[in-house]
């Protein structure tokens, strides 16, 4: 692998972190360099610390890991955050002139640039763009050729005018001037590779909005929640031009109660939030299920339990998914483990929805969620999307289903648990659901006969999909070896690396990366023909681990990290081996 190039800015919530993290990954992924980011903010809009690091190279990289060549810190306590990661050679831009930074000690070993950001800034037209000459410093540094930064620039400012974005790429210039300038005898380590590539850089949240959009959904209901809020910010002024709506609920109660009634209208419709948002969604989840209508929850995971840590990582949702609401309740949990496969599942989820008229959570957690990462345009080809609106009636065929005395049967008993759904205005196709339990037709009824046939064609629906549909889990490493490691969500990036360094120490793993926690696919052959299984995933309980020995009756290892922060591979790797060792000294 080319060596990586690992670059972070620092300051106070409500210094334009965010927005300058991205216009460097923007610059870098159009410059065809990959990337890869990870975000740490705290959960108030201004105060506290937080942070965006980018890693980027000419190859593949999808963890993060414990390094900063160059890091711009705005106060501090930014240095102080990332003194664990920063090396010999490391490079801090500062500006000495903020009265925060006049008394900073550059610690040993290090390269401090202290660059007047704000005087600079102030020079090209106003002070608030004194990040952007920090990422101009920063070209300088890398020796990354500063018109990629421009391209950026004018993708982030164009809306508000050309000499906004010229006054910004003025400030850009000016912070690599002087360092070019005040600088010139230092030498920096690092020399940016640009190429050809052209890479689309997108989150989690974003591509599950696009994945919905594809999948043509139409209607998305939400109430604004840390992290599944860029699921609606991405839709916004999108779905509109499919004709489609976005509406902002007043609660999450009234987002997934909209979603539901858009989806008995015909429409495809979804609704996001996160844990907390999810309990409050778990009555009308009852009635979407007993009621057979087809609709996506997005559950986009944060650290809980009540409001926990809203802008940290966990993966603690898993039996919330799987066992909330009351009685029993017909679902589907689908789990994408990488960003790309969040378009993808997205698809699959409406797809599952309404082939088989049933309620489908659709899980990411916050580390994929914020991530940035790039991909290659054709990763996203719309050609292989395939839309199944499952067993939908029509004026032709609805005669087919109509009771004795002529009514149309919304839930119509059937082998394969799935009924005939009539879209509104289908001829002879006016029926009712409720939340009660009812016959056939949708009427009300205490039958006992009756509520036993429902409730197993409810429950058939899972029993026919786990036959007709593809649940398997994606394989990687070594697949002869004796050790296997299982993992399900946003892991696999960092676990994909944590092999190649298992590797390299002479320590092989086969890995099974799990997309389907409900209905999941069968591992127990696979456990079966292991020495050791270790499951690897991000809450205390170890919720996976659990399904994995309940249905193969066998013990597994586990290696569990719930502080909030996401897996690093080398991190990874490290506890991995330990795990493994320690059953062999068992």
């Amino acid at each position: 692998m080319a060596a990586d190039f690992n670059w972070a800015v620092g300051g106070e919530a409500g210094d334009g972190i965010d927005s300058t993290g991205k216009i460097f990954a923007q610059a870098l992924s159009r410059a065809g360099r990959h990337v890869f980011t990870s975000k740490d903010f705290a959960s108030r809009i201004r105060g506290g610390y937080t942070a965006y690091k980018v890693r980027t190279s000419v190859d593949k990289v999808q963890s993060v890991v414990d390094r900063l060549d160059v890091l711009i810190a705005l106060t501090p306590r930014t240095i102080e955050e990332n003194l664990d990661e920063l090396h010999e050679g490391s490079v801090i831009i500062y500006d000495g002139e903020r009265t925060t930074m006049q008394d900073v000690e550059i610690p040993e070993g290090m390269i401090g640039l202290d660059v007047p950001l704000k005087s600079l800034a102030e020079d090209a037209g106003g002070a608030i763009m004194r990040n952007v000459v920090a990422l101009g410093a920063a070209c300088e540094v890398a020796e990354f050729p500063i018109e990629n930064l421009d391209s950026a620039l004018e993708k982030r400012f164009k809306d508000k005018g050309q000499k906004l974005v010229d006054n910004n790429k003025e400030a850009a210039r000016a912070g690599r001037d002087y360092v070019a300038d005040e600088y010139a005898d230092r030498e920096f380590d690092y020399d940016l590779e640009t190429t050809d590539e052209d890479y689309v850089l997108l989150n989690g949240d974003e591509a599950i909005g696009m994945g919905a959009i594809a999948a043509g959904c139409r209607f998305y209901a939400g109430y604004p929640i840390t992290p599944a809020t860029d699921v609606m910010t991405y839709l916004t002024g999108r779905i509109e031009r499919y004709g489609g709506h976005v509406v902002q609920a007043e609660d999450e109660l009234s987002a997934i109660n909209m979603a539901l009634g858009a989806a008995r209208g015909g429409a495809r419709a979804m609704t996001a939030t996160s844990g907390p948002g999810i309990d409050l969604m778990t009555e009308t989840f009852g009635l979407i299920a007993t009621s057979e209508t087809p609709l996506v929850i997005c559950n986009v995971m944060r650290s809980g339990p009540s409001t926990g840590m809203p802008t940290k990582q966990e993966q603690g949702d898993l039996n919330q998914m799987l066992y909330g609401g009351h009685g029993e309740v017909p679902r589907f949990v689908l789990a994408p483990t990488t960003i790309d496969e969040c378009f993808w599942k997205t698809v699959e989820a409406f797809n599952l929805a309404e082939k088989y008229q049933l309620p489908v959570y659709l899980t990411a957690d916050l580390s994929m969620a914020v991530t940035e990462q790039t991909f290659s345009p054709d990763t996203f080809d719309m050609d292989e999307v395939e839309i199944d609106r499952g067993k939908v009636v029509d004026e032709a065929t609805i005669d087919d289903h109509m009771s004795e005395s002529g009514g149309f049967q919304p839930h119509e008993i059937t082998d394969d648990g799935i009924s005939p759904r009539a879209f509104p205005g289908t001829a002879d196709g006016a029926h009712m659901s409720t939340g009660l339990e009812h016959d056939e037709q949708g009427r009300r009824t205490e039958d006992t006969e009756m509520r036993v046939e429902q409730v197993d064609k409810r429950n058939r629906k899972v029993e026919t999909a786990r036959e007709r549909e593809d649940w398997s889990p994606r394989e990687f490493g070594d697949a002869d070896a004796d050790d296997l490691v299982i993992t399900w969500g946003s892991n696999e990036g960092a676990l994909a690396e944590a092999v190649e360094i298992l590797d390299d120490e002479g320590q092989n793993v086969r890995v099974l990366s799990v997309p389907y926690i409900f209905p999941r696919p069968d591992l127990s052959e696979d456990v079966a023909a292991a020495e050791t299984t270790v499951v690897v995933e991000c809450n205390e309980q170890g919720q996976f681990a659990d399904l994995v020995e309940h249905d193969v009756l066998e013990r597994v290892d586990r290696v569990n990290k719930y502080n909030g922060v996401r897996y690093k591979a080398d991190e990874l790797a490290a506890e991995i081996k330990s795990t493994l060792e320690a059953g062999v000294e068992a």
